[in-house]
């Protein structure tokens, strides 16, 4: 009998919606205290996660839920290339 391959859970920032990793954008603060957009999934440090859905990340950037989850403030440059990627 195969067994199942266990598909990791994140959830999202904008509409707390459960959903498997791969279909969300990871924004990382690393450890040296930088935050930037994590492609690949698996950089090291602080991350937070967000859907490719416009509506999610404006609510989250609204909110302040990327500050609250990284726990530094955030540039707004940051905002403004996570818009493009979605």
């Amino acid at each position: 009998m195969l067994k199942k391959k266990k598909i990791p859970l994140r959830k999202c920032l904008g509409c707390n919606e459960m959903k498997p990793k791969k279909e969300l954008i990871r924004v990382v603060r690393s450890p040296e205290g930088k935050v930037g957009i994590d492609k690949t999934g698996k950089s090291p440090g602080r991350g937070c996660y967000v859907c490719h859905n416009l509506k999610c990340l404006e609510a989250a950037i609204k909110a302040k839920r990327i500050q609250n989850a990284l726990e530094v403030p955030v540039e707004q440059d940051l905002f403004e290339k996570l818009r493009e990627q979605v």
